[in-house]
């Protein structure tokens, strides 16, 4: 898999055909996949949920519909190395730098002739990055792959376009966020108290498929009430398909969900959620108890937390995974 972290990759390639006419070409293709595998059948790729962005041929041509845009540059070598000195002139030795930062991945492919350098901007942020050896007519062999340790700084990769984003709309009180990943980012932490009401607008990006691509409520405490501050303590969290954790020793907590009469199922109830939906989360606190309820398309959430470790400062955030949460409103 492509991350953030440079994956580095030696090989050799060597024409697997005599026939002068027939060029021949290591090929990188770029996809994401479940088991992050290529797939071909149709019924594979849906059930693996295959989605392929591009072919990267070594020369630097690009062939895809799956990603949106790309820059290839071709660097030939200052000094080229001379082939009828190397003990095997059929044989190319290639090495390959892969990288992805959110929705840009760079590869840099460099021989004794060249450096081909290819930037494509992927249709998200959300989806993973794995790369394949194919090609036509080549023979591929001593695959050596190794990745850094260090990531690589958040603007390693120039931009080719905009990051496509889904919260540009309207704010309320504190910032839109948009969540690409399970908790890859949150809201800033809200005081509970008694009364306390939050609401906002909540939907699933267009990659969501199973019912937890949905909003979370975090309940936590900190010295300083940042999310992951000084001695963060998660105490539970609630995501709006009902399911709940909690951390063992810092709180009791005791969920019920009910189903409505306007629930229609799970396939609905995800179908509205990419659609987007207003909801709306109560508190109610008496010293060490908190009662949290919202409810959204027949889903009736309550979830009674019991703070047991003398913690009495305690926080909200809003998370979840791959969603958009905009225009959130609080009143105390």
């Amino acid at each position: 898999d492509i991350t953030n972290n440079i994956t580095r990759i030696h090989l050799k390639s060597k024409s697997k055909d005599s026939t002068p006419e027939l060029k021949y070409i290591p090929t990188i293709v770029l996809f994401d996949s479940l088991d992050g595998r290529v797939h071909d059948d149709d019924r594979t790729i849906r059930d693996l949920n295959y989605f392929e962005y591009c072919e990267i041929w070594f020369d630097g041509h690009v062939v895809g519909t799956g990603i949106r845009t790309f820059d290839t540059k071709v660097i030939p070598n200052e000094t080229p190395a001379d082939p009828e000195k190397e003990n095997d002139t059929d044989t190319m030795i290639y090495d390959v730098e892969a990288v992805k930062v959110k929705d840009h991945v760079k590869i840099r492919i460099k021989n004794r002739v060249q450096t081909v350098e290819v930037i494509a901007a992927l249709p998200d942020s959300v989806r993973y990055a794995y790369i394949g050896l194919t090609g036509e007519h080549c023979h591929i062999s001593d695959v050596d792959i190794s990745k850094d340790e260090d990531t690589v700084p958040n603007d390693y990769i120039p931009r080719l376009i905009d990051e496509i984003s889904y919260i540009d709309r309207m704010e309320g009180d504190v910032p839109n966020v948009q969540i690409n990943g399970y908790r890859y980012d949150s809201t800033a932490g809200i005081p509970v108290t008694d009364g306390l009401e939050i609401r906002f607008h909540t939907m699933s990006l267009p990659t969501a498929r199973l019912i937890w691509h949905t909003a979370f409520l975090v309940l936590y405490h900190s010295d300083d009430g940042l999310v992951t501050g000084d001695n963060y303590k998660e105490c539970a969290l609630v995501r709006l398909d009902g399911e709940n954790w909690e951390a063992d020793g810092r709180a009791d907590n005791r969920l019920i969900v009910n189903m409505g009469d306007d629930f229609e199922g799970w396939d609905a109830w995800k179908e509205q959620n990419k659609k987007g939906m207003e909801c709306l989360v109560t508190f109610e606190r008496r010293g060490d108890r908190i009662v949290l309820k919202t409810e959204n398309f027949g889903v009736n959430i309550t979830n009674t937390l019991m703070i047991t470790d003398g913690q009495k400062d305690v926080y909200v955030c809003l998370t979840g995974d791959q969603c958009a949460l905009t225009d959130i409103r609080i009143r105390h």
